[in-house]
Protein backbone atom coordinates (compact mmCIF):
# COMPACT_ATOMS: atom_id res chain seq x y z
CA UNK A 1 0.00 0.00 0.00
CA UNK A 2 1.34 3.20 -0.84
CA UNK A 3 0.60 6.69 -0.03
CA UNK A 4 -2.18 8.10 -2.06
CA UNK A 5 -2.37 11.43 -4.04
CA UNK A 6 -4.57 13.80 -1.92
CA UNK A 7 -4.38 16.93 -3.19
CA UNK A 8 -2.81 18.81 -6.58
CA UNK A 9 -0.30 20.85 -4.39
CA UNK A 10 0.28 18.10 -1.34
CA UNK A 11 4.16 16.24 -2.52
CA UNK A 12 4.43 14.61 0.90
CA UNK A 13 2.70 13.25 4.34
CA UNK A 14 3.77 12.51 7.32
CA UNK A 15 2.23 9.09 9.71
CA UNK A 16 0.92 10.72 12.75
CA UNK A 17 -0.17 7.14 14.19
CA UNK A 18 -0.82 3.98 13.72
CA UNK A 19 -4.30 2.09 14.38
CA UNK A 20 -3.23 -1.16 13.73
CA UNK A 21 0.09 -2.99 14.90
CA UNK A 22 2.29 -4.49 12.73
CA UNK A 23 1.53 -8.26 12.27
CA UNK A 24 -2.13 -7.67 12.98
CA UNK A 25 -4.83 -9.29 10.30
CA UNK A 26 -6.98 -6.65 9.16
CA UNK A 27 -10.00 -6.60 7.13
CA UNK A 28 -10.70 -4.51 4.24
CA UNK A 29 -11.67 -1.01 4.39
CA UNK A 30 -10.85 -0.90 8.68
CA UNK A 31 -8.58 2.15 9.24
CA UNK A 32 -4.83 1.44 9.68
CA UNK A 33 -3.30 4.49 10.38
CA UNK A 34 -3.56 8.59 10.46
CA UNK A 35 -1.30 10.63 7.69
CA UNK A 36 -1.17 14.32 8.40
CA UNK A 37 -0.27 16.89 5.29
CA UNK A 38 0.29 20.56 5.37
CA UNK A 39 -3.49 21.27 5.04
CA UNK A 40 -5.29 18.28 6.57
CA UNK A 41 -5.13 14.97 7.98
CA UNK A 42 -6.69 11.90 6.81
CA UNK A 43 -7.01 8.35 7.58
CA UNK A 44 -6.02 5.39 5.06
CA UNK A 45 -7.91 2.15 4.79
CA UNK A 46 -6.81 -0.67 3.93
CA UNK A 47 -6.93 -2.27 0.37
CA UNK A 48 -7.76 -5.94 1.39
CA UNK A 49 -7.91 -8.28 4.31
CA UNK A 50 -4.79 -10.15 5.38
CA UNK A 51 -1.72 -10.03 7.89
CA UNK A 52 -0.43 -6.13 7.86
CA UNK A 53 3.17 -5.28 7.95
CA UNK A 54 4.77 -2.25 8.75
CA UNK A 55 7.46 -0.81 6.22
CA UNK A 56 6.86 2.67 7.17
CA UNK A 57 7.04 4.15 11.23
CA UNK A 58 5.27 7.03 13.34
CA UNK A 59 6.59 10.04 12.57
CA UNK A 60 8.32 8.96 8.99
CA UNK A 61 7.61 11.53 6.45
CA UNK A 62 7.05 10.16 2.98
CA UNK A 63 6.46 11.61 -0.89
CA UNK A 64 3.36 11.02 -2.18
CA UNK A 65 3.35 7.28 -3.78
CA UNK A 66 6.23 6.30 -1.21
CA UNK A 67 5.14 2.35 -0.02
CA UNK A 68 3.44 2.92 3.67
CA UNK A 69 2.85 -1.24 4.55
CA UNK A 70 2.23 -3.96 2.92
CA UNK A 71 -1.00 -6.74 3.53
CA UNK A 72 -0.33 -10.31 3.00
CA UNK A 73 -2.98 -11.96 1.35
CA UNK A 74 -4.05 -15.85 1.74
CA UNK A 75 -1.38 -15.97 -2.11
CA UNK A 76 1.33 -13.80 -0.18
CA UNK A 77 1.42 -16.45 2.80
CA UNK A 78 1.67 -19.31 0.30
CA UNK A 79 4.42 -17.80 -1.13
CA UNK A 80 5.97 -17.32 2.47
CA UNK A 81 5.27 -21.03 3.57
CA UNK A 82 6.80 -22.19 0.14
CA UNK A 83 9.75 -19.76 0.88
CA UNK A 84 10.71 -21.54 3.79
CA UNK A 85 10.22 -24.95 2.98
CA UNK A 86 13.47 -26.74 3.39
CA UNK A 87 16.06 -26.48 0.91
CA UNK A 88 16.32 -28.71 -2.45
CA UNK A 89 19.08 -31.61 -2.97
CA UNK A 90 22.19 -30.60 -4.27
CA UNK A 91 21.44 -31.55 -8.02
CA UNK A 92 18.44 -28.81 -7.90
CA UNK A 93 20.56 -26.42 -6.32
CA UNK A 94 22.99 -26.08 -9.27
CA UNK A 95 20.11 -26.13 -12.04
CA UNK A 96 19.28 -22.67 -9.93
CA UNK A 97 22.92 -21.38 -10.42
CA UNK A 98 22.35 -21.76 -14.19
CA UNK A 99 19.12 -19.49 -14.13
CA UNK A 100 19.69 -16.44 -16.14
CA UNK A 101 19.89 -13.57 -13.75
CA UNK A 102 17.78 -10.64 -14.71
CA UNK A 103 18.20 -7.04 -14.13
CA UNK A 104 15.51 -4.44 -12.94
CA UNK A 105 16.49 -0.82 -13.21
CA UNK A 106 15.34 1.74 -11.02
CA UNK A 107 14.96 5.48 -11.83
CA UNK A 108 14.01 8.62 -10.35
CA UNK A 109 10.34 8.95 -9.69
CA UNK A 110 7.96 11.19 -10.60
CA UNK A 111 7.28 12.99 -6.90
CA UNK A 112 5.39 15.97 -7.28
CA UNK A 113 4.11 18.50 -10.47
CA UNK A 114 6.16 21.14 -10.46
CA UNK A 115 9.42 19.10 -9.89
CA UNK A 116 11.86 18.50 -12.59
CA UNK A 117 14.81 17.69 -10.55
CA UNK A 118 16.60 15.83 -7.77
CA UNK A 119 19.53 15.25 -5.45
CA UNK A 120 20.76 12.23 -4.60
CA UNK A 121 22.06 13.24 -1.22
CA UNK A 122 23.27 9.72 0.53
CA UNK A 123 22.92 5.88 -0.43
CA UNK A 124 22.00 3.89 2.52
CA UNK A 125 23.20 0.51 0.89
CA UNK A 126 26.50 -0.08 -0.68
CA UNK A 127 27.21 -1.18 -4.17
CA UNK A 128 27.04 -4.58 -4.26
CA UNK A 129 24.85 -5.42 -0.94
CA UNK A 130 22.54 -8.07 -0.95
CA UNK A 131 18.95 -5.77 -0.75
CA UNK A 132 15.37 -7.03 0.05
CA UNK A 133 12.06 -5.93 -1.51
CA UNK A 134 11.22 -2.42 -0.28
CA UNK A 135 14.62 -1.82 1.72
CA UNK A 136 15.27 1.26 1.49
CA UNK A 137 18.53 2.48 -0.98
CA UNK A 138 18.83 6.06 -0.86
CA UNK A 139 17.81 9.92 -0.07
CA UNK A 140 16.58 11.85 -2.77
CA UNK A 141 16.19 15.56 -2.28
CA UNK A 142 14.16 18.05 -4.04
CA UNK A 143 13.55 21.69 -3.66
CA UNK A 144 10.62 20.89 -1.58
CA UNK A 145 10.75 17.86 0.20
CA UNK A 146 13.51 14.91 0.67
CA UNK A 147 12.13 11.16 0.48
CA UNK A 148 13.77 7.19 0.66
CA UNK A 149 13.74 5.35 -2.67
CA UNK A 150 12.33 1.74 -1.87
CA UNK A 151 13.66 -1.48 -3.54
CA UNK A 152 11.55 -2.68 -6.24
CA UNK A 153 13.05 -6.34 -6.10
CA UNK A 154 15.32 -8.45 -4.34
CA UNK A 155 18.91 -9.54 -5.38
CA UNK A 156 22.28 -7.30 -5.52
CA UNK A 157 22.55 -3.61 -5.96
CA UNK A 158 24.52 -1.73 -7.97
CA UNK A 159 24.94 1.80 -8.38
CA UNK A 160 24.78 3.94 -11.66
CA UNK A 161 24.71 7.11 -10.05
CA UNK A 162 26.39 8.83 -7.30
CA UNK A 163 25.83 10.78 -4.21
CA UNK A 164 25.69 14.42 -4.63
CA UNK A 165 24.45 13.87 -8.72
CA UNK A 166 21.54 15.92 -9.96
CA UNK A 167 18.82 13.63 -11.93
CA UNK A 168 16.10 14.69 -13.97
CA UNK A 169 12.73 13.07 -13.34
CA UNK A 170 13.07 9.33 -15.00
CA UNK A 171 17.03 9.01 -14.96
CA UNK A 172 18.22 5.64 -14.11
CA UNK A 173 19.78 5.91 -10.31
CA UNK A 174 20.54 2.01 -9.84
CA UNK A 175 19.99 -2.10 -11.26
CA UNK A 176 19.02 -4.53 -8.93
CA UNK A 177 20.12 -8.02 -10.11
CA UNK A 178 17.63 -10.09 -9.66
CA UNK A 179 17.67 -13.81 -8.81
CA UNK A 180 21.58 -13.19 -8.32
CA UNK A 181 22.56 -14.92 -4.61
CA UNK A 182 24.43 -12.73 -1.82
CA UNK A 183 27.19 -14.46 -2.28
CA UNK A 184 29.72 -14.86 -5.49
CA UNK A 185 30.40 -18.57 -4.52
CA UNK A 186 28.11 -21.17 -5.07
CA UNK A 187 27.38 -22.81 -1.57
CA UNK A 188 26.61 -26.69 -1.89
CA UNK A 189 23.63 -27.07 0.51
CA UNK A 190 23.34 -30.83 2.15
CA UNK A 191 20.92 -32.09 4.45
CA UNK A 192 23.08 -31.23 7.84
CA UNK A 193 23.23 -28.00 7.04
CA UNK A 194 19.96 -27.39 7.30
CA UNK A 195 19.67 -25.19 10.15
CA UNK A 196 22.67 -22.64 9.55
CA UNK A 197 20.72 -20.35 7.55
CA UNK A 198 18.33 -20.24 10.34
CA UNK A 199 21.54 -19.12 12.40
CA UNK A 200 23.15 -16.82 9.81
CA UNK A 201 18.96 -15.02 9.28
CA UNK A 202 18.85 -15.01 13.06
CA UNK A 203 21.67 -12.90 13.59
CA UNK A 204 21.66 -10.69 10.92
CA UNK A 205 18.73 -9.38 12.88
CA UNK A 206 20.17 -8.79 15.86
CA UNK A 207 22.83 -6.64 14.22
CA UNK A 208 20.01 -4.69 12.34
CA UNK A 209 18.53 -4.23 16.19
CA UNK A 210 21.72 -2.76 17.45
CA UNK A 211 22.03 -0.89 14.75
CA UNK A 212 19.11 0.82 14.84
CA UNK A 213 19.58 1.76 18.73
CA UNK A 214 20.30 5.55 18.04
CA UNK A 215 21.00 5.73 14.52
CA UNK A 216 18.79 8.66 12.92
CA UNK A 217 16.82 8.17 9.85
CA UNK A 218 18.40 9.97 6.62
CA UNK A 219 15.72 12.81 6.70
CA UNK A 220 16.93 12.74 10.94
CA UNK A 221 20.62 12.84 10.58
CA UNK A 222 20.63 16.00 7.87
CA UNK A 223 18.10 17.94 10.40
CA UNK A 224 20.83 16.80 13.20
CA UNK A 225 23.73 17.83 11.24
CA UNK A 226 21.93 21.13 10.41
CA UNK A 227 21.46 22.09 14.13
CA UNK A 228 24.72 20.77 14.85
CA UNK A 229 23.53 18.15 17.33
CA UNK A 230 25.04 15.04 17.95
CA UNK A 231 23.23 12.12 17.88
CA UNK A 232 24.32 10.30 20.73
CA UNK A 233 22.72 13.06 22.74
CA UNK A 234 19.35 12.29 21.64
CA UNK A 235 17.02 9.59 22.42
CA UNK A 236 15.14 8.07 19.65
CA UNK A 237 11.82 7.32 19.66
CA UNK A 238 11.29 4.91 16.87
CA UNK A 239 11.56 1.47 16.17
CA UNK A 240 14.31 -0.14 18.51
CA UNK A 241 14.80 3.23 19.53
CA UNK A 242 16.03 4.71 15.95
CA UNK A 243 15.83 8.25 15.84
CA UNK A 244 13.18 9.53 14.08
CA UNK A 245 12.72 12.90 11.62
CA UNK A 246 10.17 13.81 14.60
CA UNK A 247 12.96 13.39 17.03
CA UNK A 248 15.54 15.63 14.90
CA UNK A 249 12.91 18.66 14.76
CA UNK A 250 11.85 18.53 18.29
CA UNK A 251 15.66 18.19 19.54
CA UNK A 252 17.65 21.42 20.69
CA UNK A 253 21.44 22.11 20.67
CA UNK A 254 23.04 22.40 23.74
CA UNK A 255 24.46 25.79 24.86
CA UNK A 256 28.18 26.13 24.25
CA UNK A 257 30.34 27.07 26.75
CA UNK A 258 32.22 30.58 26.09
CA UNK A 259 35.17 30.62 25.56
CA UNK A 260 37.80 33.02 27.25
CA UNK A 261 38.07 36.10 25.47
CA UNK A 262 41.51 36.79 24.33
CA UNK A 263 43.41 39.79 25.13
CA UNK A 264 44.65 41.41 22.34
CA UNK A 265 47.58 44.17 22.79
CA UNK A 266 47.94 47.06 20.71
CA UNK A 267 50.09 49.76 21.13
CA UNK A 268 46.90 52.06 21.85
CA UNK A 269 44.16 51.78 24.04
CA UNK A 270 41.42 50.45 22.18
CA UNK A 271 37.47 49.93 23.90
CA UNK A 272 35.89 46.83 23.02
CA UNK A 273 32.53 46.36 23.10
CA UNK A 274 31.04 42.78 25.04
CA UNK A 275 27.87 42.10 24.39
CA UNK A 276 26.07 42.05 28.24
CA UNK A 277 23.13 39.30 27.20
CA UNK A 278 23.14 36.04 25.42
CA UNK A 279 23.88 35.70 21.51
CA UNK A 280 22.55 32.02 21.10
CA UNK A 281 20.57 30.98 17.49
CA UNK A 282 18.78 28.16 16.89
CA UNK A 283 17.59 27.00 13.42
CA UNK A 284 14.34 25.12 13.06
CA UNK A 285 13.07 23.56 9.85
CA UNK A 286 10.29 24.88 8.01
CA UNK A 287 7.20 22.47 8.75
CA UNK A 288 5.65 21.60 4.83
CA UNK A 289 2.52 23.92 5.78
CA UNK A 290 4.80 26.92 6.41
CA UNK A 291 6.70 26.12 2.91
CA UNK A 292 3.60 25.14 0.94
CA UNK A 293 2.25 29.20 2.27
CA UNK A 294 5.57 31.11 1.49
CA UNK A 295 5.82 29.44 -2.37
CA UNK A 296 1.95 30.44 -2.74
CA UNK A 297 2.36 33.65 -1.22
CA UNK A 298 5.73 34.28 -3.36
CA UNK A 299 4.04 32.94 -6.76
CA UNK A 300 1.12 35.13 -6.00
CA UNK A 301 3.60 38.21 -5.96
CA UNK A 302 4.99 37.27 -9.10
CA UNK A 303 2.52 35.86 -11.03
CA UNK A 304 -0.38 39.03 -10.58
CA UNK A 305 -0.67 41.98 -11.00
CA UNK A 306 -2.06 42.36 -7.48
CA UNK A 307 -3.16 46.66 -5.88
CA UNK A 308 -5.05 47.69 -2.69
CA UNK A 309 -7.61 49.92 -2.42
CA UNK A 310 -8.81 51.57 0.97
CA UNK A 311 -11.90 52.63 2.90
CA UNK A 312 -13.33 53.19 6.25
CA UNK A 313 -16.62 51.91 7.86
CA UNK A 314 -18.54 53.13 10.48
CA UNK A 315 -19.61 50.12 12.65
CA UNK A 316 -21.77 52.02 15.32
CA UNK A 317 -25.00 50.23 13.45
CA UNK A 318 -23.41 46.51 13.42
CA UNK A 319 -22.25 47.45 17.08
CA UNK A 320 -25.99 48.57 18.14
CA UNK A 321 -27.86 45.90 16.37
CA UNK A 322 -25.25 42.91 18.12
CA UNK A 323 -25.89 44.89 21.48
CA UNK A 324 -30.05 44.64 21.11
CA UNK A 325 -30.05 41.09 19.79
CA UNK A 326 -27.11 39.11 20.83
CA UNK A 327 -28.92 37.21 24.00
CA UNK A 328 -32.07 36.64 21.84
CA UNK A 329 -30.26 35.57 18.81
CA UNK A 330 -27.78 32.83 20.49
CA UNK A 331 -31.01 31.14 22.65
CA UNK A 332 -32.45 31.15 19.11
CA UNK A 333 -29.81 29.84 17.22
CA UNK A 334 -27.51 28.61 19.89
CA UNK A 335 -24.51 30.37 18.04
CA UNK A 336 -22.97 33.73 18.79
CA UNK A 337 -23.61 36.94 16.27
CA UNK A 338 -20.10 37.76 15.26
CA UNK A 339 -19.19 40.18 12.85
CA UNK A 340 -18.20 38.25 10.05
CA UNK A 341 -21.65 37.24 9.01
CA UNK A 342 -22.15 41.18 8.52
CA UNK A 343 -19.12 41.10 6.68
CA UNK A 344 -19.88 37.90 4.45
CA UNK A 345 -23.64 38.71 3.68
CA UNK A 346 -22.24 42.03 2.84
CA UNK A 347 -19.44 40.55 0.26
CA UNK A 348 -22.35 37.86 -0.94
CA UNK A 349 -24.00 41.18 -2.06
CA UNK A 350 -21.66 42.99 -3.91
CA UNK A 351 -19.83 40.32 -5.37
CA UNK A 352 -23.53 39.32 -7.57
CA UNK A 353 -23.56 43.19 -8.48
CA UNK A 354 -19.54 42.93 -9.47
CA UNK A 355 -19.37 39.82 -10.85
CA UNK A 356 -15.47 40.41 -11.67
CA UNK A 357 -14.52 40.44 -8.16
CA UNK A 358 -16.06 36.52 -8.01
CA UNK A 359 -14.16 35.73 -11.16
CA UNK A 360 -11.12 33.86 -11.47
CA UNK A 361 -8.14 33.96 -14.70
CA UNK A 362 -7.62 29.92 -16.35
CA UNK A 363 -5.54 29.90 -18.92
CA UNK A 364 -6.74 32.41 -21.76
CA UNK A 365 -10.51 32.82 -20.13
CA UNK A 366 -11.70 34.32 -17.53
CA UNK A 367 -14.10 31.97 -15.65
CA UNK A 368 -17.11 33.83 -14.06
CA UNK A 369 -19.30 32.05 -11.26
CA UNK A 370 -22.74 32.65 -10.02
CA UNK A 371 -22.24 31.38 -6.68
CA UNK A 372 -19.99 32.41 -4.19
CA UNK A 373 -17.71 30.41 -1.85
CA UNK A 374 -16.22 32.59 0.56
CA UNK A 375 -12.66 31.33 2.06
CA UNK A 376 -12.22 32.59 5.73
CA UNK A 377 -8.46 32.40 6.83
CA UNK A 378 -8.28 30.91 9.99
CA UNK A 379 -4.86 31.04 12.21
CA UNK A 380 -4.68 27.37 13.12
CA UNK A 381 -1.98 26.02 15.70
CA UNK A 382 0.27 25.06 12.74
CA UNK A 383 -0.28 27.73 10.79
CA UNK A 384 -2.64 29.88 8.46
CA UNK A 385 -5.21 27.63 6.96
CA UNK A 386 -8.25 29.18 4.76
CA UNK A 387 -11.38 26.47 4.63
CA UNK A 388 -14.49 27.48 2.37
CA UNK A 389 -18.29 28.24 2.99
CA UNK A 390 -20.27 27.26 0.25
CA UNK A 391 -23.01 28.99 -1.46
CA UNK A 392 -22.60 31.84 1.01
CA UNK A 393 -25.11 33.98 -0.69
CA UNK A 394 -28.09 31.33 0.68
CA UNK A 395 -27.13 31.42 3.98
CA UNK A 396 -28.42 33.54 6.13
CA UNK A 397 -26.63 35.58 9.22
CA UNK A 398 -26.86 31.81 11.55
CA UNK A 399 -26.23 29.54 8.85
CA UNK A 400 -23.05 31.50 8.28
CA UNK A 401 -21.94 32.22 12.37
CA UNK A 402 -22.53 28.23 12.19
CA UNK A 403 -20.15 26.85 9.51
CA UNK A 404 -17.87 29.98 10.45
CA UNK A 405 -17.52 28.00 14.19
CA UNK A 406 -17.73 24.64 12.62
CA UNK A 407 -15.02 25.17 10.38
CA UNK A 408 -13.02 26.80 13.28
CA UNK A 409 -13.14 24.26 15.58
CA UNK A 410 -12.06 22.17 12.67
CA UNK A 411 -8.97 23.95 12.12
CA UNK A 412 -7.90 24.50 15.38
CA UNK A 413 -7.72 20.25 16.04
CA UNK A 414 -6.19 19.49 12.71
CA UNK A 415 -9.25 18.02 11.47
CA UNK A 416 -9.80 20.19 8.08
CA UNK A 417 -9.96 18.04 4.95
CA UNK A 418 -8.97 18.87 1.69
CA UNK A 419 -12.57 19.50 -0.22
CA UNK A 420 -13.18 22.12 2.67
CA UNK A 421 -10.30 24.22 1.92
CA UNK A 422 -9.90 24.23 -2.10
CA UNK A 423 -12.41 25.60 -4.35
CA UNK A 424 -13.04 29.27 -3.15
CA UNK A 425 -14.06 32.46 -4.76
CA UNK A 426 -13.45 34.86 -2.52
CA UNK A 427 -11.77 35.61 0.86
CA UNK A 428 -12.31 37.43 3.67
CA UNK A 429 -9.39 37.77 6.34
CA UNK A 430 -9.55 39.64 9.87
CA UNK A 431 -6.37 40.98 10.70
CA UNK A 432 -8.47 42.62 13.57
CA UNK A 433 -8.14 40.18 16.34
CA UNK A 434 -4.85 40.98 16.47
CA UNK A 435 -4.94 44.13 17.01
CA UNK A 436 -4.22 44.91 13.43
CA UNK A 437 -4.92 48.66 12.33
CA UNK A 438 -4.43 48.39 8.32
CA UNK A 439 -2.75 46.14 6.24
CA UNK A 440 -2.54 45.04 2.12
CA UNK A 441 -3.87 41.19 2.01
CA UNK A 442 -2.14 38.92 -0.21
CA UNK A 443 -4.58 37.14 -2.65
CA UNK A 444 -5.26 33.76 -2.58
CA UNK A 445 -5.25 32.49 -5.87
CA UNK A 446 -6.28 31.56 -7.98
CA UNK A 447 -9.21 33.88 -6.66
CA UNK A 448 -8.93 37.43 -8.01
CA UNK A 449 -9.53 39.18 -4.59
CA UNK A 450 -9.38 39.19 -0.79
CA UNK A 451 -10.83 41.42 1.84
CA UNK A 452 -9.24 42.08 4.34
CA UNK A 453 -10.97 43.72 8.40
CA UNK A 454 -9.21 45.14 10.85
CA UNK A 455 -9.20 46.88 14.47
CA UNK A 456 -11.96 48.78 15.66
CA UNK A 457 -10.61 51.59 17.17
CA UNK A 458 -13.06 54.74 18.02
CA UNK A 459 -11.71 57.67 15.87
CA UNK A 460 -13.06 61.67 15.75
CA UNK A 461 -14.70 61.65 11.96
CA UNK A 462 -16.81 64.58 10.79
CA UNK A 463 -20.40 63.99 10.45
CA UNK A 464 -22.75 66.55 9.69
CA UNK A 465 -20.73 69.31 9.65
CA UNK A 466 -19.53 68.25 13.44
CA UNK A 467 -16.99 66.46 14.71
CA UNK A 468 -17.71 63.07 16.40
CA UNK A 469 -16.34 59.82 18.04
CA UNK A 470 -17.18 56.63 15.93
CA UNK A 471 -16.06 53.22 16.39
CA UNK A 472 -14.45 53.10 12.90
CA UNK A 473 -12.98 50.18 10.73
CA UNK A 474 -10.43 50.39 8.46
CA UNK A 475 -11.37 47.55 5.04
CA UNK A 476 -8.67 46.68 2.32
CA UNK A 477 -9.49 45.14 -0.79
CA UNK A 478 -6.34 43.45 -2.42
CA UNK A 479 -7.69 42.39 -6.34
CA UNK A 480 -5.84 41.40 -9.66
CA UNK A 481 -5.95 43.98 -11.90
CA UNK A 482 -5.57 41.82 -14.99
CA UNK A 483 -8.89 41.09 -14.32
CA UNK A 484 -10.77 43.85 -12.47
CA UNK A 485 -10.37 47.55 -12.93
CA UNK A 486 -9.93 50.44 -10.79
CA UNK A 487 -13.48 51.64 -11.24
CA UNK A 488 -14.85 48.02 -10.02
CA UNK A 489 -12.80 47.56 -7.30
CA UNK A 490 -13.20 50.97 -5.49
CA UNK A 491 -16.91 50.46 -6.53
CA UNK A 492 -17.17 47.21 -4.66
CA UNK A 493 -15.92 48.49 -1.42
CA UNK A 494 -17.82 51.16 -1.57
CA UNK A 495 -21.13 49.00 -2.09
CA UNK A 496 -20.30 46.66 1.22
CA UNK A 497 -19.35 50.09 2.78
CA UNK A 498 -22.84 51.22 2.20
CA UNK A 499 -24.24 47.55 3.70
CA UNK A 500 -22.28 47.44 6.64
CA UNK A 501 -23.19 51.05 7.97
CA UNK A 502 -27.35 50.51 7.46
CA UNK A 503 -27.10 46.69 7.84
CA UNK A 504 -31.04 47.36 7.00
CA UNK A 505 -30.40 47.40 3.36
CA UNK A 506 -29.04 43.62 3.34
CA UNK A 507 -32.67 42.97 4.86
CA UNK A 508 -34.44 44.93 2.39
CA UNK A 509 -32.39 43.76 -0.39
CA UNK A 510 -31.81 47.46 -1.63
Amino acid sequence: MKVPAVGESVTEVTISNWFKKDGEYVNAEEILCELESDKATFELPAETSGMLRHIAQKGDTLAIGAIICKIETTDNQAKTTKTNTPPPPVAEVKNEAKMETKTELMTVPPVGESITEVTLSNWTKKDGDYVKMDEVLCELESDKATFELPSKAEGILRHIAKAGDVLAIGSPICKIEVGASASSTPTTVTPSAKEEPKKEEVKTVENKDSYATGTPSPAASKILSEKGINPQEIKGTGKDGRITKEDAVNANPKPEEKAATPVVKTETPAVIAVPSGGRNSRREKMTPLRKTVARRLVAVKNETAMLTTFNEVNMEAIMSLRAKYKDAFKEKFQVGLGFMSFFAKAVCIALQEFPAVNASIDGDEILYNDFVDISIAVSAPKGLVVPVIRNAESLGLADIEKEVLRLAGKARDNKLSIPEMTGGTFTITNGGVFGSLMSTPIINAPQSAILGMHNIVERPIALNGQVVIKPMMYVALSYDHRIIDGRESVSFLVRVKQLLEDPARMLLGM
